[in-house]
């Protein structure tokens, strides 16, 4: 830093210095043109550079000039009483930028310089600053590493958490959901119940946060008041008790941050429960009604299964009934023997024969079973006649 404030004194003695060269100079010369013209191309090359040079310096000198007046009090920018002695040190109301004029070939009417005390002065404090703001990006950049590093532990307990529900839940109910292919799948109401013991825990879990929480923040209250009543009695705190209270109060600060951390954790991994809770839900849906349509599929196919038995059965059966008929018919045929032509002719003459007595007794039969119909009719009347008669000799008797 010392390095940086002389570069800076330095810096703002040569712009001096080049200024007031160029004052000389605009001055002294009335037709800059004609004076230019004179020059060699060397010597216009090197009065360029040291133009360059010249101007590069006194554009570091205007933005720190610049920064150290943005940085000023309105009541500081107020001109005191003028005086015989000059331009005070403390004096920077005149520090202007310098005017030129609109036209190309008229010189500035008056250049203001700074004093050598006034330019060390503003070299201090513009080093004083730079410290002041180095210490503040130092103090930024801190607590930006403290809030990443903080992210950083949420993220690797988040993780941590998660995959400890991960192996608990495939632990609980992972193994039952594997066990759909043997047969037995998991129950709806056991993953319910899993569920409603997580969220219970993390319920439990965020009441008493909240309760040490709200019981860190009385504590803090308690704490400030009493700070609040020493200020207002006028007791003075040591800077051994200040510097105490500044440790407490950075711890209870850090309790409190840590419990909201924990808050927001909680409440965060209750919503990511909530949402695998939904997911497993939905799929434990989905599950239960592939299972219900796998049940009656199977039920069908064991229907299907039981009648294509009893079809193979049946057909067993005729097929040994067509083989024992098959053997039946291949020994008869076996066995088949053509009879004589003599012994043919006369077993169908017989044949007639007998089919010509069977059709005479039929006809027999028939005549017979007429008489037998009207000897019935005969007989019936017959009775019937006698019974009236019997009736009425009875009654005559009487």
């Amino acid at each position: 830093m010392k390095g940086r404030s002389a570069r800076l004194f330095t810096v703002a003695t040569m712009a001096e210095t080049d200024a007031e060269s160029v004052k000389t100079e605009s001055q002294a010369g009335e037709e800059p043109l004609q004076y230019l013209s004179e020059l060699s191309i060397e010597q216009l090359e090197i009065l360029t550079r040291d133009t360059r040079d010249a101007v590069s310096i006194l554009n570091a000198e205007t933005e720190m000039l610049e920064k150290f007046h943005n940085r000023l009090d309105p009541k500081d920018l107020v001109p005191p009483p003028t005086t015989d002695a000059g331009l005070s040190t403390l004096d920077f109301s005149q520090m202007r930028t310098r005017r030129r004029s609109k036209s190309r070939g008229q010189i500035p009417e008056r250049l203001l310089s700074l004093t050598v005390d006034q330019k060390c002065e503003l070299v201090q404090k513009e080093l004083e600053e730079s410290k002041e703001e180095s210490q503040r990006n130092e103090e930024m950049a801190e607590k930006d590493l403290q809030s990443l590093k903080a992210t950083v532990e949420e993220a690797e307990f988040r993780s941590t958490d998660i995959k400890k529900s991960k192996y608990e839940f495939e632990r609980d109910i992972g193994k039952a959901a594997i066990s759909i292919k043997k047969g037995a799948g998991v129950s709806p109401d056991k993953v319910i119940r899993y569920m409603e013991e997580k969220m219970r825990a993390k319920d439990s879990l965020v009441d008493k946060l909240r309760l040490k929480n709200a019981s860190l923040k009385v504590q803090k209250k308690k704490m400030r008041m009493q700070v609040k009543q020493k200020e207002e009695m006028g007791e003075v705190l040591h800077e051994v008790d200040f510097q105490q209270l500044k440790i407490e109060n950075a711890q209870f600060l850090e309790r409190i941050d840590e419990r909201n951390q924990d808050l927001l954790q909680l409440k965060l991994t209750a919503g990511d429960t909530l949402l695998v809770l939904n997911h497993f839900k939905k799929k434990l849906n989905t599950t239960m009604t592939e299972s219900t349509h796998l049940d009656k599929e199977i039920f069908m196919r064991k229907d299907m299964l039981q009648r294509i038995e009893l079809e193979a059965l049946l057909v067993e059966q005729d097929r040994e009934k067509a083989e024992r008929l098959n053997k039946k018919l291949r020994k008869q045929l076996h066995d088949y023997r053509v009879p004589e032509v003599f012994k043919y002719i006369q077993e169908k003459t017989d044949q007639e024969d007998l089919e010509k007595s069977i059709r005479v007794w039929e006809r027999k039969v028939e005549i017979a079973e007429l008489s037998l119909k009207t000897h019935r009719r005969t007989w019936e009347q017959l009775k019937a006649s006698s019974q009236i008669q019997l009736y009425g000799q009875q009654q005559g008797m009487l």
